[in-house]
């Protein structure tokens, strides 16, 4: 009976990627001429979903690190008599001075996070949730069809991590406020689009030497696979360490703690000029005892086992069982603690769709510190990485799809520039 089902089955998948193959969307993306078909780009566009899905949140958490449009007057109001609790502050104190309200500190945005400041947070991270999905569907769309290229673009994670951790800082502490660095890569956009309109950026990928080009690539895998032993949306594998920079950690997230140069003004700690404050980096105690690293792990071997035994859809199947593993709330590999935190974003998940309106994010640069050497110092990096990472990547992935002919050229590259 297996057998006979299994015959129909396949017979079934036969005719309709016969019919897909003749009709007019097959014939647009060309799948005979390409030899392929619809079920196998059916497995495959799920598998590039499913392991592009989690820029989603990895993106969110890390531009939300930077603090966005969050500053100090959205944490809570302390006294201006720090003995006296908020609630309590009104009238006079003791001494005759008159109680009022204010903004507290600099030091609110910092570990522990003022309760005000990180409600802040949360919002503005759904909103970059928002804003990497229609992103990346924009991108998609035109690279699909008009490009007519089996390709996936989302926002580039090592772009995201030096906007945030470099240019911005942890919470706003590095040297280019967060309004005028989306100013900068504003404008970076522009001039990187009049460049691919131009046929400016073509000409450039061809006179990058073929092995840098292709070489380009690794290295930005290897950067991504270091983003993602790391502690932010990653396994925590890489952690700090004062003598070599990096260790091994995997340590669970209550035992891992930030780091932040800072001085002592009157018995106060401040932070230095041009310091910037880390995300909890420094692994304190428990080393290799992180759940979800060992979560991580087990996920790496069932994908690498499935895919050398030639599993069709090994990705998928071993991302679709870790990923919902990670979803039961209990034991320590869950993405959905009991904590304030964890209880929020369980109620979001439990929504299953959710049309979220973008409020603190949009439209919020400033073109005010134009003239700050420090701007432009963003702008040109910005757009050097764009060049070198964009370009090296997409030429490499045409080149691996055996779409480049001997000129160097592939069909749709036009297209392909101007949408990456």
């Amino acid at each position: 009976m297996c057998e006979a089902l299994g015959r129909r089955w396949s017979s079934f998948v036969d005719r309709l990627n016969m019919s897909m193959n003749r009709c007019l969307v097959g014939r647009y993306f060309k799948l005979e001429q390409r030899c392929t078909y619809f079920t196998q780009e059916l497995r495959a566009g799920t598998a590039t979903f499913l392991t592009m899905a989690y820029i989603l949140a990895a993106n969110g958490s890390i531009l939300t690190d930077s603090g966005g449009p969050c500053t100090v007057e959205d944490c809570s109001k302390v006294c201006n008599v720090p003995s006296i609790s908020a609630f309590g502050c009104h009238g006079t104190s003791s001494d005759g001075t008159a109680l009022q309200l204010q903004s507290p500190g600099s030091e609110c945005k910092f570990p522990p996070v003022d309760a005000g400041y990180q409600a802040c947070l949360e919002q503005i991270k759904m909103d970059l949730v928002v804003a990497t999905a229609a992103s990346s569907l924009i991108g998609c769309f035109i690279m699909g069809m008009f490009a007519n290229m089996p390709l996936g673009l989302a926002p580039g994670m090592g772009m995201n991590a030096y906007f945030t951790y470099t240019v911005v800082g942890f919470h706003g502490s590095g040297t280019v406020p967060y309004r005028s660095a989306l100013a900068a890569v504003f404008l970076e956009g522009i001039i990187f689009l009049l460049i691919a309109a131009f046929g400016v950026r073509l000409k450039l990928a061809k006179m990058v030497p073929k092995s840098v080009r292709i070489a380009s690539m690794a290295g930005i895998g290897l950067f991504l696979c270091f983003i993602g032993l790391q502690s932010g949306e990653g396994v925590g594998l890489v952690g700090y360490n004062p003598s070599t920079l990096v260790t091994l950690a995997a340590c669970p997230s209550m035992d891992r703690a930030a780091l932040a140069p800072v001085t002592t003004d009157n018995g106060t700690a401040v932070l230095l000029p041009g310091g910037t404050v880390s995300g909890n980096i420094l692994c304190l105690r428990h080393r290799m005892q992180s759940a979800t690293f060992w979560l991580g792990v087990v996920g790496f071997f069932l994908i690498s086992y499935a895919l050398v035994k030639g599993l069709k859809g090994a990705m998928i199947f071993g991302i679709v069982m870790i990923t919902s593993l990670s979803w039961i709330r209990f034991g320590a590999v869950t993405y959905f603690p009991h904590t304030p935190q964890g209880n929020q974003s369980f109620n979001y998940f439990k929504k299953v769709m959710d049309v979220h309106r973008i409020q603190k994010t949009a439209g919020v640069l400033s073109f005010k510190d134009i003239a700050n050497y420090e701007f432009w110092v963003a702008l040109i990096s910005f757009l050097y990485v764009d060049l070198l990472d964009t370009t090296g990547g997409l030429y490499t992935l045409a080149n691996l799809a055996g779409m480049v002919d001997a000129k160097g050229d592939f069909e749709g590259q036009y297209f392909a520039f101007m949408s990456d």
